[in-house]
């Protein structure tokens, strides 16, 4: 016999609730028969939460007896808080193992081989590609994070300006070996000021911050993430120094 969930969810023309969605979905796939109403209009959420003395919904009902919002459920369920609260290392995992996929793929179609030398390229060029997307895609939010721990932008702010341009500019024109002379001096410039700043900031100060690598506002605790792709970029422009020599 299947068990027997019903929940009050906000469904309107204009606005379709995500964590009712969610609630709807879990309830599902745990096995649940899910009796669903709907709530068609602003009006009749408010209403029905006034009614019930609820703060928001979706509410829901297993059993017959009422268990609360989404959280509620996913607590019931044995499963974390979503979205995840704290710090986490997500971002940078994603970044680092796409890039390094596409690393190993760019480097197999335009060589038909794997190269470990070029792939390693290929993957630190496209990682600061990426990040520097990441950055520039709220440059203030950015740089808000960025000074306060950066050696540089801490005493010049428009240097956090300046610094994604550097990175994802560097990181292009190293995929195709472009103006080498001006990229990799450039990214060596940055990368070490910034690897010196994490390093004090982390290890010297024992500073509790969040790392801006991955674009402003983001959970990523500054610290060894931070500051091995500092010290990635400092080996690549030095390896493309030694190349270009």
């Amino acid at each position: 016999m299947k068990k027997h969930a019903t929940i009050y969810r906000m469904v309107t023309p204009d606005h379709l609730c995500p964590w009712g969605i969610k609630a709807w979905d879990l309830l599902k796939r745990s096995g649940y028969e899910v009796e669903d109403h709907h709530l068609q209009t602003i009006e009749a959420n408010e209403e029905y939460k006034k009614e019930h003395g609820y703060d928001e919904t979706p509410q829901i009902f297993l059993e017959g007896k009422h268990l609360g919002g989404y959280d509620a459920l996913r607590k019931h369920l044995g499963k974390g808080p979503d979205p995840k609260k704290g710090t986490t290392y997500q971002p940078v995992i994603a970044v680092f193992t796409v890039t390094f996929l596409m690393a190993l793929t760019t480097c197999w179609t335009t060589q038909e081989s794997l190269s470990v030398i070029r792939v390693l390229e290929l993957f630190v060029a496209f990682s600061m590609c990426v990040l520097g997307i990441l950055k520039l895609q709220d440059l203030l939010a950015f740089a808000t994070g960025f000074v306060q721990y950066d050696l540089i932008a801490r005493h010049y702010v428009p240097y956090s300006y300046v610094y994604p341009f550097v990175e994802a500019g560097a990181g292009i024109l190293m995929i195709a070996g472009l103006a080498t002379w001006v990229a990799a001096p450039a990214a060596l410039v940055v990368s070490t000021v910034g690897a010196i700043s994490v390093f004090k900031a982390v290890y010297i100060e024992k500073r509790d911050l969040k790392c801006a690598c991955v674009g402003g506002g983001s959970s990523v605790p500054l610290g060894f993430i931070s500051l091995t792709e500092n010290l990635m970029m400092i080996a690549m422009s030095v390896w493309m120094i030694v190349k270009m020599a």
